[in-house]
């Protein structure tokens, strides 16, 4: 469930036998752990200064998974970043900032692709925060927007994503 309304179904083209699920990942030093059980959402770069500034980088990367597909399994991950409706959570240890939890009601987490013991499948569909985004700074991403689209843009996003997103696992 997305805010405002019903996430779509993942569509045939992306079962979960496809997507070579569980997927499991933890921090650099491995004291948090964390399990992905559902398909992806939707992949994505964040431009804005915000992710720039807590990423060390151009921009952020994130693989949104349902809620209920994501779990953390070991370890206890810390509040970091902001603190407010939208919390980002870190390794109290070693400080790898794992994933964001949008605000309640959601039913989404973005996850780093990075802390995945596998992600070099992973390609962004869709970029946000474009106003942001630094000159040299180009993904692959299919869909771009300045800052971050309306809730009721993303079922159409996940639909298409599921349809024709980046290269499954394995």
């Amino acid at each position: 469930m997305m805010a405002g309304g019903v996430v779509p179904s993942m569509a045939a083209a992306c079962s979960e036998t496809d997507w070579r699920l569980p997927w499991d990942g933890g921090c650099r030093c491995g004291q948090v752990r964390i399990r992905i059980s559902a398909p992806p959402l939707l992949t994505s770069a964040c431009h804005c200064t915000g992710c720039q500034t807590m990423s060390a980088s151009a921009f952020s990367l994130s693989v949104s998974v349902p809620e209920d597909g994501f779990a953390v399994v070991a370890g206890e991950p810390v509040v970091g970043g902001l603190h407010g409706e939208v919390r980002h959570f870190f390794c109290g240890h070693c400080k790898t900032w794992m994933f964001t939890r949008p605000p309640p009601g959601a039913a989404f987490i973005n996850v780093r692709p990075s802390i995945l013991d596998w992600h070099g499948w992973f390609v962004p569909f869709a970029e946000f925060w474009l106003s942001e985004k630094l000159p040299w700074a180009v993904t692959p991403a299919v869909h771009g927007f300045e800052g971050f689209p309306p809730m009721e843009q993303f079922p159409e996003l996940i639909e298409q994503f599921a349809a024709r997103g980046v290269c499954r696992p394995g």
